[in-house]
């Protein structure tokens, strides 16, 4: 058998890049070959291994025939008759369709080297249609490499507008589109993925919401501030700065069919409810104010869940600049002035009141009265 380092570990190593995970590709083995050198056998799909020390994937080369709609509507071949070229010839874009022998020779059939030279991202071949995950891969990539000075090539991207006309983009499972959606928001430049999948119109069928160009140039506006003034955003605050513009119904509808994890889907709502919120704008009651803003605390279930308040203030703090009507230094102060009331009413202690004699409901009004006059405190210091 011969085994090859193939892939994004190829492509890195070629640009200079930090290595992360390689993957090998064996021709002219058999899966029992495999396991008789102790490879532990993986995946359902077509055979992978792993390697008994490093737990590297090593699969078997293979190719693949067209049969159905969608990611899985393939069959796939694997035998040792299949040579390295027709396995790296079935792979999306020609710089992850390289590979290196075991002396360190570049075994490149496709061109990718020169792509990679000149800064481009290719299909390989036609077959890059039968796939519409690739669509999303290759906008992935584009956001990663789009500060080195990588482009779409052009007839790539007219063959995945092709494959959006066909109806592709709908056969995706959105699981998977989460799992590129998900890497995409933590790549160097997440918004030009989205502006990627808008180019070939995949952006519609995937975010419907945002075929109104105001609302999507909000949010990619919202997505860019907070990437660049919060590098550190998790995966929750930057789904919730994508779908800012949209309402609270529609942040947790699109955040739910997306399949986005509870967190995901809790953060957006309330980002979006906060936004919205009456106690962002200052009011000359001051007694009115207060009560909105412990309503909002309330409703934001600040007690028991702070940090996720937190998160939404956080990343309030440097998108609402870019959301158009509002009163922007009311909204600010207002931010502030929810922060401070939540630090200050968490101060509100049940043991206490429990020492001096309240119980039942007494406690819970008891409580929220502790908690409005704390609020009540945050605004008269101003």
């Amino acid at each position: 058998m011969d085994i090859y380092l193939v892939g994004g570990a190829v492509r890195d190593q070629l640009l200079g890049l930090p290595v992360k995970d390689r993957d090998w590709v064996v021709v002219g083995a058999t899966p029992e070959a495999m396991l008789a050198q102790g490879f532990r056998q993986v995946g359902a799909d077509f055979p992978v291994f792993l390697h008994p020390h490093t737990h590297e994937e090593y699969a078997l080369a293979r190719t693949e025939r067209k049969h159905g709609r969608g990611y899985h509507g393939f069959t796939v071949y694997s035998a040792p008759d299949v040579t390295l070229e027709e396995d790296l010839k079935r792979r999306d874009l020609t710089v992850n369709a390289m590979a290196q022998a075991e002396g360190g020779e570049i075994i490149d059939p496709f061109g990718g080297q020169q792509d990679l030279q000149d800064r481009l991202l290719r299909h390989v071949s036609e077959a890059f249609a039968e796939d519409p995950l690739r669509i999303l891969r290759t906008a992935r990539f584009a956001a990663r490499f789009v500060p080195q000075g990588f482009a779409v090539h052009p007839h790539t991207l007219q063959l995945m507008q092709a494959m959006t006309d066909a109806g592709e983009v709908g056969h995706l499972v959105p699981e998977r589109v989460w799992q590129e959606l998900q890497r995409a928001l933590h790549e160097t430049s997440p918004v030009t993925f989205f502006e990627v999948l808008h180019s070939c119109g995949a952006l519609i069928e995937l975010l419907p919401e945002f075929a109104a160009q105001p609302v999507r140039q909000q949010a990619l506006n919202a997505l860019q501030q907070l990437h660049q003034n919060l590098p550190d955003a998790n995966t929750a605050q930057r789904i919730a700065a994508l779908l800012l513009p949209l309402s609270s119904a529609q942040a947790n509808n699109r955040a739910t069919l997306l399949k986005a994890p509870k967190v995901c889907q809790e953060l957006a709502t309330l980002a979006c409810t906060l936004r919205c919120s009456s106690c962002m704008n200052i009011t000359d009651s001051e007694n009115e104010l207060a009560e909105q803003l412990l309503e909002a605390l309330n409703a934001a279930d600040a007690w028991r869940r702070p940090e996720r308040l937190q998160q939404a203030l956080q990343l309030l703090r440097v998108t609402l600049p870019l959301q158009n009507g509002l009163d922007l230094p009311l909204q600010q102060i207002g931010l502030q002035q929810l922060a401070e009331s939540l630090q200050a009413a968490a101060g509100v202690q049940a043991k206490t009141l429990l020492a001096q004699g309240y119980s039942g409901p007494e406690l819970g009004q008891a409580m929220n009265q502790c908690r409005l006059e704390a609020v009540h405190s945050v605004i008269n210091k101003r």
